[in-house]
């Protein structure tokens, strides 16, 4: 049950005449707003906070003290502009971001409905306060987050990856954040997922990680059962499925 499927070989599947139903659509919404609370969560450091609460950290009022970048006349640069990305975009609106940036393959006629312009990878990079990354993961977009590209950010840049964790060199992104290269970053995907205890970036307090629950509402995962279920019978049945790879 996924809209994802780089964990599958779809040209084997294709060879053998197997067919494959995913889920698309039906978390759109879920996925978006996460990656807006992402987004909220690494750039007001409310990890950070909370944390500073149990340690005995907060004690008298401090004008700097647990402050970071809001978005408000911010320019927000979006990797990949399908569905999840036009629907961030969306929900940023009500925020002041002062613009809105993308980069993909095509030209987006929706971009253009809802004032977002489109930009090559690099001029994003270097105008974007924050990149959310929501493209898919190809062979040309493995490991793409690399430190060549990390290093083309802004220091002051916040991080947000809701896509795929192999879309990002996670040694090169550990770089960046410990040598302040750029200034946080929120995951709702990483390789391997789960990641283990210890990994370097669950120690980075500048590193906001959640595990992989994107689509976590009840209504997205009812949904996506549902789609799931009316894919099956009508593989079995041998009609068209409704949501059909291959």
């Amino acid at each position: 049950m996924s809209v994802g499927y780089d964990h599958i070989n779809v040209s084997h599947l294709k060879k053998k005449g197997i067919k494959l139903g995913i889920t698309p659509d039906v978390l759109t919404d879920a996925v978006a707003e996460l990656s807006v609370g992402l987004l909220l969560a690494t750039s007001r450091r409310l990890f950070e906070a909370h944390q500073e609460i149990l340690n005995g950290g907060w004690s008298s009022w401090e004008p700097f003290w647990m402050c970071g970048p809001g978005l408000q006349n911010s320019t927000v640069g979006v990797v990949g502009f399908g569905r999840i990305g036009q629907e961030i975009v969306k929900r940023l609106k009500p925020f002041k971001v002062s613009r809105f940036l993308y980069c993909g393959r095509s030209d987006k006629m929706e971009a253009r409905e809802i004032g977002v312009s489109r930009v090559l990878l690099d001029e994003l990079l270097a105008h974007s306060d924050f990149v959310i990354v929501t493209c898919a993961l190809t062979p040309e977009t493995k490991e793409m987050f690399n430190d060549s590209l990390f290093e083309k950010m802004k220091s002051s840049a916040i991080f947000i990856n809701v896509s795929r964790g192999g879309v990002v060199d996670q040694f090169a992104l550990q770089r960046a954040l410990e040598s302040k290269r750029i200034l946080a970053a929120g995951l709702d995907v990483m390789t391997p997922e789960p990641l283990p205890p210890k990994h370097p970036l669950l120690q980075l307090s500048n590193c906001v990680i959640l595990p992989h629950i994107g689509s976590a509402t009840i209504q997205a995962r009812k949904d996506m059962a549902l789609l799931t279920v009316k894919n099956i019978i009508a593989g079995v049945s041998g009609t068209p499925m409704p949501a059909p790879l291959c």
